[in-house]
């Protein structure tokens, strides 16, 4: 596991190390340098990202919740102090584990592996949403060319889903990219 620790203090950087000190197989980067994150981290490629940022500024904050977007990856965040904002923002951003006053060698472990859990069970949620989202735009193309074939041929409903299961099959394709040709077409010929 390639873990990418963020810590612009050495001294905070090596409480994580020392919680991760009894991880096999395991590669630690520390990154202290705020300028060019995002490449450096893009070059390390973390399985996990584990932030302490101490007591930062606003400016700061938000500026870690925004690689925090742009990474896809399980992130812990460190903190000494928060308010409700904060936590909220870090949510919004992807943040898996937000940690409040708790940078102690033991907890690292803990709150790593709840990272990921959270991580991988967002990302499965995500997977989930996304496959309705497009089952549910299949499903309506596929409505919209049955109309068309009902309106253009004067077929019924089931003929009409008939005949595109029917050149599905022939042309070795799903009926929703039929569907979709049929939509296309229709559009193209003025009809949409």
């Amino acid at each position: 596991m390639r873990i990418a620790i963020i810590d612009e203090s050495a001294a905070r950087a090596s409480i994580i190390r020392e919680g991760l000190a009894t991880l096999d197989d395991c590669e630690l980067f520390v990154v202290t340098e705020r300028r060019g994150l995002l490449a450096r981290i893009g070059e390390i490629e973390p399985d996990i990202v584990l932030m302490d940022l101490g007591n930062p500024s606003r400016d700061v904050l938000e500026e870690y919740f925004a690689v925090s977007r742009a990474l896809q990856r399980p992130i812990a965040m460190f903190v000494d102090e928060s308010d409700d904002e904060s936590i909220a923002a870090s949510v919004e951003a992807g943040v898996s584990s937000y940690v409040v006053d708790g940078l102690a060698p033991g907890r690292i472990r803990p709150i790593l592996d709840l990272a990921v859990r959270r991580f991988n069970a967002f990302s499965r949620l995500q997977q989930d949403l996304a496959e309705a989202k497009g089952k549910l735009a299949e499903r309506e193309t596929i409505d919209k060319a049955k109309r068309i074939l009902m309106d253009s041929r004067g077929l019924p409903e089931p003929k009409a889903y008939a005949e595109m299961r029917k050149a599905a099959m022939n042309q070795g394709k799903r009926i929703a990219d039929i569907a979709e040709a049929i939509v296309t077409a229709h559009n193209l010929m003025g009809g949409g």
